[in-house]
């Protein structure tokens, strides 16, 4: 097992009219905390708890424009390998009608086989707009060496997300393609329902599906429920 620490510091300062530097208090760091459950784990279309349930939580951070967060979860690849951790950061700028979402995610994996070279990092850009009830969204992501050790891989994917007004209920949906150097590329989609039990209670069910089931039932279509509980 591995102890994962994280620590946030912020600052800011400015000038006096005359002249002489002024501290000012450093922005206000809010903390949330999440735990869950689901009938498996899938990512970008792809189960990783080969398809037995999962168990997740994870800690974020906000302040400012700022942004900071672990998470993990169970994970299955026919090996030695426990669970997944994911480290991240970025800052989330509003420019007009656009929240813009720029950070970076490190994937780190327990227990892995020697030699598996699973860890690896992405960089992420990312845009949202609201469009009346809904809110629609793109992103790009890049790795320099993607899981395995691989090289080179993008991930592209437009979303889009609306709640049903005067209901608990929203839904959403994503169109996404993975591109890895080499051969594996492939076209990912998912659509979901969720609803808001209370304010810190949450149900999804979701439908996924790759157009490559030739590459394993991993990739197959599914239907996933899950349960979050965020405080």
């Amino acid at each position: 097992m591995r102890t994962l620490k994280l620590a946030l510091l912020g600052a800011m300062g400015s000038l006096a009219l005359g002249g002489a530097a002024q501290a000012q208090d450093p922005p206000a760091i809010d903390l949330s905390f999440n735990i869950g459950a689901a009938t498996e784990y899938v990512f970008r279309g792809v189960s990783q708890s080969d398809e037995d349930p999962s168990v997740f939580g994870g800690v974020d951070a906000t302040f400012g424009i700022g942004y900071a967060g672990v998470w993990a979860s169970n994970v299955d690849f026919g090996d030695s390998t426990d669970f997944e951790f994911d480290l991240y950061a970025g800052v989330k700028p509003v420019v007009g009608p656009f929240t813009l979402d720029l950070g970076v995610i490190y994937y780190g994996y327990a227990d892995q086989p020697s030699g598996a070279d699973y860890d690896y990092w992405e960089g992420k850009v990312a845009a949202s707009v609201p469009a009346g009830p809904a809110t629609l969204g793109a992103a790009v992501y890049w790795s320099p060496d993607f899981f395995g050790g691989i090289g080179d891989a993008w991930y592209y994917e437009v979303n889009a997300a609306m709640t049903i007004p005067e209901t608990r209920f929203s839904v959403s949906g994503a169109l996404g393609r993975q591109e890895i150097k080499g051969a594996g590329d492939y076209t990912t989609w998912n659509l979901g329902v969720g609803f808001a039990l209370t304010d810190h209670v949450g149900f999804d069910v979701r439908y996924y599906d790759t157009d490559e089931h030739n590459f394993g039932k991993i990739y197959d279509s599914r239907v996933v429920g899950s349960v979050k509980l965020v405080f």
